[in-house]
Formats: structure tokens, C-alpha cells, sequence
């Protein structure tokens, strides 16, 4: 299949579905990345960082990961970038920002998790076009219901 450039509203529609494309590589989010993270954004909830406290506390009984280290994790996985390789013609992509962001389950230490995701909606306009996709990140083994849901917006100019 041939790329379909960035501005072809009709070819990009095309992309749109209800179904989600294949899973990413998987990640494992180890104790070190929890607290890595803990110390980079100053959050050392016991819950994530404390792993005898946890195992006795916990409603897991582990330290859990962070929502937003979860869905920071997401460029690492592929995914997104395999539907942009079906689009050309851009030049620049921004980040938009995303309607929707639920953390709709833990993530247990020395989880992997993996995401999958599809396109929700285009909106092509005369210099730029939007894409909005939608990811769902899930616990590998625990594919039923996600950990996050995604609403990911992508300018393309």
C-alpha cells in the first residue's frame, strides 16, 4: 500500500476504525523505573515506592506504578509510529494534546505492558490535519481492560 499524503481527506478516512491495530512490543515497569520517575516528578507516594509498606497495605500487595509513568511509556512502544508511516507529505508533527485520559487500572511492579491502537477521528484542513487516536495500554496477560485509555491528537503541517 502506498503512503497516503497528509491532506487527502477522503484516503485518510479510510484509516478510521473501530478496531484496534496489532499489540506494541511489550516494556516491563521495574521498581528502579517507578522510583526513577518518583524522583523526576517529586511524587514518592508510599504506594509506589514502598515496597514493604505495599506488600502489607497495599490492595495489590506491590508498589504499583504511577498513572502518567505508565502513559509516558507509550512513544516507547510501537505503535503510533507505524500509522504515521502510512502517511507522508507532512513536514512537522505536534503534539495537540488529547481529549480523553483515564487510568482505569493498576500496573503492578515487574508488569510488562504493551498498548494497541487505532484511528478515531481526521479532521483536514488547508494547512495542517488532525489526527486523533485512540491507545489503550494494557498489563500483558490482563488484555480484557486496559490499565490507561489514550486520546492522543497529532497536528501533521
Amino acid at each position: 500500500m502506498s503512503a497516503i499524503h497528509f491532506q487527502d481527506a477522503d484516503a485518510l478516512q479510510t484509516l478510521i476504525s473501530e478496531d484496534y491495530g496489532d499489540w506494541s512490543n511489550a516494556i516491563t515497569v521495574d521498581q528502579k523505573l517507578i522510583n526513577d520517575f518518583a524522583d523526576l516528578t517529586g511524587d514518592h507516594q508510599w504506594i509506589h515506592v514502598d515496597e514493604e509498606r505495599c506488600a502489607k497495605e497495599s490492595p495489590f500487595g506491590t508498589t504499583i506504578a504511577h498513572g502518567f509513568l505508565t502513559l509516558s511509556l507509550q512513544p516507547k512502544m510501537a505503535g503510533a509510529s507505524d500509522l504515521l508511516s502510512q502517511i507522508d507529505g507532512w513536514a512537522n508533527i505536534l503534539n495537540y494534546g488529547s481529549n480523553r485520559l483515564r487510568f482505569t487500572g493498576a500496573v503492578p511492579v515487574n508488569s510488562e505492558i504493551h498498548q494497541r491502537s487505532r484511528v478515531k477521528s481526521v479532521d483536514v484542513q488547508e494547512h495542517k490535519t488532525t489526527l486523533t487516536l485512540e491507545t489503550n495500554i494494557h498489563v500483558v496477560g490482563q488484555d480484557e481492560r486496559p490499565a490507561v485509555v489514550y486520546e492522543l491528537m497529532l497536528v501533521l503541517m
